[in-house]
């Protein structure tokens, strides 16, 4: 994160001003300690400075002038990885939060959102699918929604960051429950460099779940790993990536379809989904077929919420639905001229 990104209500009268308002009402009462010990102030990373005062503001230049913010009950994690700063910390009102570089990844309340979309939309289009790439999803949320599909003989993982992981397992052990699948290889290292070795055709879905396009999650988003994807992919075979928020990145979106249009020679689509904690709380996704078997995204034909042999061992669906999944399709007009306009 750059300085910019991290100068959070730096105003020394706003943030008198924000405690004095607190004291009055009686609700400035946040631990702030953190669990492996040390003064929180002293030992807090630098993307923890959007806590003022304990509240999580997640700024970046991705979202100029806008910022949601979260109250803390307390920190949870803190640590920096060999790619990105990493911590957890237990909100008031949407239970545990993950913060990767200063971003929300997922909460616990509204998780489900995003782990069943991104999963569902691509994997209920197509019939039986078989082997399936995850890229990303380091917590394991999308690979808990892939196990729920009973056709499903391999799941391959890769994942860049280890800490990630461990920390996942640790404080989300509902969403990490993903990676218990004996169908689940889970391969460490940089997903652009495990696609190019993936032989031609092998894979019937792909599934990026990135960050957005800063730091690692950068190449995830260029032409080059694109035309990846739809290699590693057999005829007829879908792929979803994260795809931004039609709010506040358009000019991204816009890129991301005309990559997709020149590659993916058989459906394309965007949709969209609610996630309350993402900026502007809304998230898309980029839903591609090769040439190959027809595939209609907007009509899934391999319904899983018909089906209620996952439920067991996996809870029940919280978001994700037949009448949903054809709904994310539709755009409001302002972004359906925009992507719409791609196709010509």
């Amino acid at each position: 994160m750059t300085e910019e990104a991290l100068s959070v209500l730096d105003s020394e009268s706003h943030v008198k001003r924000l405690r004095e308002e607190e004291e009055e009402k009686g609700t400035l009462s946040v631990d702030m300690e953190v669990n492996n010990g040390g003064n929180a102030a002293a030992d807090l990373p630098e993307c923890i400075s959007s806590v003022i005062p304990g509240w999580f503001s997640e700024i970046s230049p991705l979202w100029p002038g806008e910022a949601h913010s979260i109250k803390v009950d307390k920190v949870l994690f803190q640590g920096k990885s060999d790619y990105q700063n990493v911590m957890v910390f237990q909100s008031s009102t949407y239970g545990k939060v993950l913060v990767l570089d200063g971003v929300i990844q997922l909460t616990e309340r509204d998780e489900c959102a995003y782990q069943e979309m991104i999963t569902h939309l691509p994997l209920c289009s197509i019939q039986n699918p078989k082997k399936v790439l995850v890229i990303g999803g380091g917590d394991g949320g999308v690979l808990r929604e892939v196990a729920r599909h009973s056709s499903v003989e391999k799941i391959d993982i890769c994942e860049i960051d280890k800490m990630v992981i461990d920390v996942s397992k640790q404080f989300f052990p509902s969403v990490a429950v993903g990676f218990e699948d004996p169908r689940v290889t889970l391969h460490v290292g940089d997903g652009v460099a495990f696609l190019k070795a993936v032989p031609k055709g092998t894979y019937d879905a792909i599934i990026v779940d990135s960050s957005d396009p800063i730091g690692p999650a950068q190449e995830l988003f260029e032409k080059p790993f694109f035309e990846s994807l739809a290699k590693a992919l057999r005829p007829g075979g879908v792929m979803c990536t994260q795809a931004e928020s039609i709010w506040l990145h358009m000019h991204i979106i816009e890129d991301i379809v005309a990559n997709c249009r020149q590659i993916f020679k058989g459906s394309v689509n965007y949709a969209w989904t609610s996630v309350p904690t993402y900026p502007s709380g809304v998230i898309g996704f980029m839903l591609c077929a090769t040439e190959g078997p027809s595939v209609d995204f907007k009509h899934p034909i391999n319904p899983i919420d018909a089906d209620d042999s996952h439920v067991k061992t996996k809870g029940p669906l919280k978001f994700y639905n037949s009448e949903i999944h054809s709904a994310a399709f539709c755009l409001p007009s302002f972004a359906k001229v925009v992507i719409d306009s791609k196709a010509e």
